[in-house]
């Protein structure tokens, strides 16, 4: 019986207001009930995982409990649809932050959290992606369905060096734009420009300033900080262009003014990778894993086992953290 099973999982206790994360053996049996039951073999590590190995109760309420947003593996068991033995991805919703997540070597999950393995991924190339793959190819695509095209002038991305960034990098080069990477990390210069940045910036780029309005350098942006880089961001789109926002680091607050929106047209479009319907993220899985696949992000992905779990969340938070990492339970 699938109860009987236990598995190791990374999970994050709380001692006397402080926040733990260790390997530990867990049981099957202790899952919520839920349609399918996982084996998971990979993860990827995002920011909101090292929140909630943080702590912050905005992302996750309740401790003990195993993080990881993101998992891929097989269906062990299934009262319906993926059926048993399928391979399957599994992001967003309420997966590693109130859910016990892909940290874990099993979850069960709603069969609607479930999405197909592309023709030709398996789950580590799943996981290479993760739900930072997934936002960053829905950004794209709102860029492109209000019209984005490379001949407009160039894209920026910011957070360029970050998970997002750079498969958004990846993305828009392959599809002829010109990019502009905003990047805090000098020692990533190179690396950015080998995803196909035509030219990185610093964060000097986007320092406060106090006109309402600065001169129009770019046509259309994907930015992935948020905060006050967004909000001078805004200042510099060209007429018409069409900024796509999901990501915070930079805090969540934005203050502007209404300028760049009545003066030059300027769309600010929000991006949700979490709770949006399962039909949307299928499709930026097929674009991923078809026309718009990142070879070189796959290439420079690195593989970390459960063990170095802490040390790698804890790079997230203090803004070390650079390109992508998968979780292989197998290490």
């Amino acid at each position: 019986m699938s109860n009987d099973i236990e598995y190791k999982a990374w999970r994050v206790h709380e001692k006397d207001g402080e926040y733990v994360g260790a390997e530990e053996t867990c049981r099957v049996a202790d899952l919520p009930a839920n349609e399918v039951l996982i084996r998971v073999t990979h993860s990827s590590l995002n920011y909101k995982d090292a929140l909630s190995a943080s702590g912050n109760k905005g992302v996750t309420r309740n401790f003990p409990h195993t993080p990881g947003i993101d998992a891929a593996g097989e269906v062990v068991e299934s009262s319906g649809t993926p059926g048993k033995g399928s391979q399957v991805i599994v992001t967003g919703y309420d997966l590693g932050m109130n859910t016990p997540g892909g940290f874990g070597e099993y979850i069960r999950v709603p069969a609607q959290w479930c999405v197909e393995m592309p023709a030709g991924w398996d789950a580590r190339k799943a996981m290479i992606y993760g739900t930072a793959g997934l936002t960053a190819g829905l950004c794209v695509n709102k860029l492109l369905r209000m019209g984005a095209a490379p001949e407009q002038g160039p894209v920026v991305v910011t957070g360029a060096s970050g998970a997002v960034g750079t498969v958004a990098v990846e993305i828009l080069a392959g599809l002829g734009f010109e990019v502009t990477a905003v990047s805090g990390k000098e020692d990533q210069v190179d690396a950015l420009k080998g995803l196909g940045a035509t030219a990185v910036v610093g964060r000097e780029t986007l320092e406060a300033s106090p006109k309402p309005m600065l001169k129009p350098v770019f046509a259309n942006a994907v930015d992935t900080v948020g905060g006050a880089p967004l909000a001078e961001l805004l200042k510099q789109v060209l007429p018409g262009g069409s900024v796509s926002c999901c990501g915070l680091v930079a805090g969540p607050k934005v203050e502007t003014t209404v300028m760049p929106f009545i003066l030059r047209g300027v769309n600010l479009l929000g991006v949700d990778s979490v709770e949006i319907p399962l039909d949307q993220k299928r499709q930026v899985w097929h674009k991923l894993s078809s026309d718009w696949a990142c070879p070189k992000t796959e290439a420079a992905a690195r593989d970390i086992g459960r063990g170095d779990l802490d040390g790698a969340l804890k790079a997230f938070l203090k803004g070390e953290s650079v390109g992508k990492i998968v979780l292989d339970h197998a290490r």
